[in-house]
């Protein structure tokens, strides 16, 4: 779905009536349900309507779900948006979905993988970067180590500090 973006999943029902339990990916998670029918991994479009929020989501009513069976069914559905019912964004603000498969260089161009995820833990976003062949590497997305990102080169460059990127070879103690 690259013309779309993934704005929640469904972690199973909640109550009886056909409510589900929601995770929002949104930048104002109770917003979710503002960008029209989203669209289901079973290719299900829903009508999202926001009821209240809950431990660890949102209950939301999905149209067409009329009992606490057929929510349970729905568990582990992402809900998409189209791309073009989201607002644009300011130049230095990306969303995750674009920034997944940038290739990723250092200051001098050489290379350093894939951004293959981000990650959001509460403390700022965290692009994990395979290098080919070697362990992914998590990378704090900030100004400072992400000075560049070119969507329409589709590659990041990464000043990295120092170590972030070593295999640990060069560490062992001299004699």
């Amino acid at each position: 779905m690259k013309d779309h973006v993934c704005l929640g999943a469904v972690m199973g029902s909640y109550g009886v009536r056909g409510e589900v339990r929601l995770k929002s990916f949104c930048a104002d998670p109770s917003a979710v349900g503002d960008y029209g029918p989203l669209a289901a991994d079973n290719g299900t479009a829903y009508a999202v309507t926001v009821l209240r929020p809950i431990k660890g989501g949102y209950a939301v009513r999905l149209s067409g779900v009329p009992h606490k069976e057929a929510a349970d069914a729905l568990k582990g559905q992402r809900l998409w948006a189209p791309r073009d019912a989201l607002p644009a964004l300011p130049d230095d603000e990306f969303y995750h979905s674009d920034l997944i498969g940038l290739v990723a260089v250092d200051t001098g161009g050489a290379d350093l993988g894939r951004v293959h995820a981000v990650h959001d833990h509460g403390a700022g976003d965290l692009l994990e970067v395979r290098p080919a062949g070697g362990a992914s590497v998590l990378v704090p997305f900030t100004q400072a180590i992400v000075p560049t990102v070119d969507l329409t080169a589709r590659r990041i460059v990464i000043d990295p500090p120092p170590g972030l990127f070593d295999d640990g070879a060069d560490d062992a103690p001299s004699e």
